[in-house]
């Protein structure tokens, strides 16, 4: 344990003579040791201190997580935000309704007092990342097994935490594993509760093409939104408060008005959510032929049925837009990823790579003893799992999507908040929901063998002769949970909320999630103990050879350069697009491509101030080689500078396996140009007030 603790250490340190400028989601405070050189050499002005410091602001500072999935950025000194448009669109939707649908129609606050409370919203800033590696594995050499491995890491990092969080009363500490459990950084960050919408454009701009150009390239969404972070009079976070006043950051972006060239400098900082870089072979057929196969076709049904409703109600469309966009987004993606994964081979791939790794291992006795089974434990535990596996992703694709036992589960528990009842209510739709249940039901009883079929089935067949139909009838005609008004009624009395029909379906769905992760975590430490024994193998195989952790939503970045693609033979894509691009798409009273009347004079004037290009066209949107993924829409795309060039919000569909596999000559990150953002926002929505914030550089 002692040598590969040392071992790991100094790995730290050395790795990086051979960086690939266009591959990796680097740790910032290991950037002087292993990026900054190479950075520079492909035109970068900064040093590793002006991107992260502890002791002096840096643009780290300007970088937030944006709710609990996405990036954003702060762009002036009043605590100014601005991310993509997908990002806060729940938050847009929960503030919409028929009467004022900010999605349909966008938004605008023309002041400080019009910005609107965006209710449960969080803005969370990163203080700094301290290795505690060191730290960490002394306190697990004792561990005998996972089991106690996983007892002791719990305790040092909540004693970690401790220390760390008893110097500030606003931070969080949290100790965070890299390369499985064999490196650990306490990262400390500050959360923000009181944030303020204040802009967007309609939908038929920020998602302009909507699913069918969703991972597609060429792009033509001005997808980005705005919001503002909101403290206490001392700067500090707060609850929402009319007292609050905007914050005041450490640090704010510039905003280049200079614009892109091809092979120009990019580097992207982001809190990338998750990649599996290190999948075996074994795993990457569980997440293309169960996870991936599975998710797909379920949430396919699922989601004709809601845009059926939604295309023939207003109200119904706002109440399910973000719910339906959000599962849409994944489903495509992963339709994407097995399509890559089998025109790149990517289970050959890996299997070939763990064919290297065992020669590796044989050809030393030591390292036999340390890595000889580690391949062995992943693959057998993922092969035994198969079943069980698929049984799990039903449960969750299917029996978990329906709405009306979900709140019912979550009525029956302590404290709950009655807040998040009305929220519920607010985006319910019964009849759809119905229609839901339906589907999900017939597909998991038709789909999955009968010993993980919950007790519920068994009411159905009993005491409905199996007539999915006539039980569904009884359970939402006998339910308190299909209004707010039912419910209200209903919710003093306990017996009955525990007795109700919704009630019992949700605890026999649950109590067969339950046997189901128990048999599922049969064997879970070996292959647990198998993943950090492949991981520190990889390390020690790979020398001094780059490497980094798999992404895990703590903050990266990614350096490349702007530039353009080939997909296949013959076809060749430019780097960037142009408003010209959007009108060429339009197709008026479609759902995904429609023009709004004003931006189309817009650009029939050619009334595009100072963001038009050289060549007098408007930018839309850009390419750059950068390693992104889920988590990195919204981060900000910076220059050489450090300048604000555009925000990422989507990869490219020809390398959707890039979580698993990085393909440096077809990943391409799809960013929106700033310079239309600012058009939008000036010529297009009136807001220009919100420029003069900015700082504008040329």
């Amino acid at each position: 344990m002692k040598k590969l603790i040392i071992f790991v250490l100094c790995l730290s340190l050395s790795i990086g003579a051979k960086v690939r400028a266009d591959e990796g989601m680097w740790l910032l405070p290991l950037l002087e040791k292993f990026n900054i050189e190479q950075m520079q050499k492909m035109g970068c002005q900064l040093s590793a201190d002006d991107i992260y410091a502890i002791n002096n602001s840096s643009i780290k500072d300007a970088i937030v997580r944006f709710g609990n999935g996405c990036t954003g950025e702060i762009i002036s000194n009043n605590g100014l935000l601005i991310t993509n448009h997908h990002c806060g669109y729940s938050s847009i939707q929960k503030l919409s309704s028929v009467e004022h649908d900010y999605l349909k129609d966008g938004f605008w606050a023309m002041n400080m007092s019009e910005e609107l409370p965006a209710e449960g919203l969080t803005v969370t800033f990163v203080e700094s990342f301290t290795d505690v590696t060191k730290r960490v594995l002394n306190y697990l050499a004792t561990a005998a097994n996972e089991k106690q491995r996983e007892r002791l890491f719990n305790e040092i990092s909540k004693k970690i935490e401790s220390e760390a969080e008893a110097k500030d009363p606003y931070v969080k500490g949290k100790v965070v594993n890299f390369y499985n459990g064999n490196i650990y950084y306490l990262v400390i960050t500050k959360t923000f509760k009181d944030i303020r919408f204040v802009g967007a454009p309609p939908s038929s701009i920020g998602k302009f093409g909507g699913d069918t150009d969703n991972w597609m390239w060429p792009r033509h969404t001005g997808d980005f939104s705005m919001f503002r972070v909101y403290a206490d009079r001392n700067n500090n976070p707060a609850e929402y408060s009319d007292e609050n006043v905007p914050y005041t950051p450490k640090k704010f972006l510039s905003i280049s008005l200079k614009g892109i060239q091809e092979n120009d400098f990019a580097m992207i900082i982001g809190f990338p959510g998750r990649t599996t870089r290190f999948m075996t072979s074994e795993e990457a057929k569980e997440a293309q032929n169960i996870s991936n196969r599975i998710s797909i076709f379920t949430r396919g049904i699922r989601q004709d049925i809601l845009m059926e409703d939604m295309n023939s109600d207003p109200k119904i469309n706002i109440q399910y837009a973000d719910k339906y966009t959000s599962s849409s987004n994944a489903w495509k993606k992963w339709i994407g990823m097995n399509e890559t994964f089998d025109k790149l081979d990517v289970v050959q791939r890996r299997a070939e790579e763990e064919e290297l790794f065992d020669k590796w291992v044989s050809e030393n006795p030591s390292r036999s003893a340390k890595y000889g089974n580690a391949i062995g434990k992943i693959n057998g535990y993922i092969k035994n799992r198969a079943g069980i596996m698929a049984a799990s992703r039903y449960l969750t694709e299917t029996l978990d999507r329906i709405e009306l036992t979900s709140i019912a589960g979550y009525a029956n528990r302590k404290n709950v908040s009655e807040e998040r009842m009305e929220n519920f209510y607010k985006d319910y739709s019964m009849p759809t929901d119905r229609k839901v249940a339906s589907a999900m039901i017939k597909i998991y009883r038709d789909s999955v063998e009968s010993r993980y079929q919950p007790d519920i089935m068994k009411t159905i067949h009993n005491e409905f002769g199996g007539d999915v139909e006539a039980y569904l009838d009884s359970l939402y005609s006998n339910s308190v949970f299909t209004s707010m008004e039912r419910y209200n009624g209903a919710k003093a009395d306990s017996a009955l909320i525990a007795s109700d029909p919704a009630t019992a379906f949700y605890n026999s769905v649950r109590e067969k999630k339950r046997e189901v992760s128990n048999e599922i975590n049969k064997g879970y430490d070996t292959y647990s103990e198998g993943k950090r024994e492949y991981l520190a193998g990889i390390l020690e195989m790979n020398g001094d050879k780059a490497s980094y952790p798999d992404a895990n939503s703590t903050m990266r970045l990614t350096y490349g350069q702007v530039l353009s693609y080939s997909p296949r033979d013959a076809v060749e894509y430019d780097y960037y697009t142009t408003l010209d691009g959007v009108m060429q798409k339009e197709e008026p009273g479609s759902r995904e491509f429609t023009v709004p009347a004003k931006l189309k004079e817009l650009w029939k004037n050619k009334d595009y101030g100072r963001y038009a290009m050289e060549n007098g066209k408007m930018p839309v949107a850009f390419l750059t080689n950068n390693d992104i993924t889920g988590g990195n829409s919204g981060s900000p795309v910076l220059n050489a500078n450090g300048e604000l060039l555009g925000l990422a919000f989507d990869g490219n569909w020809e390398a959707m396996s890039g979580d698993v596999i990085f393909e440096p000559e077809l990943q391409r990150c799809i960013a929106v140009d700033i310079r239309y953002v600012l058009f939008i926002i000036d010529k297009f929505g009136g807001a220009d007030y919100l420029l003069k914030e900015m700082n504008l550089v040329r």
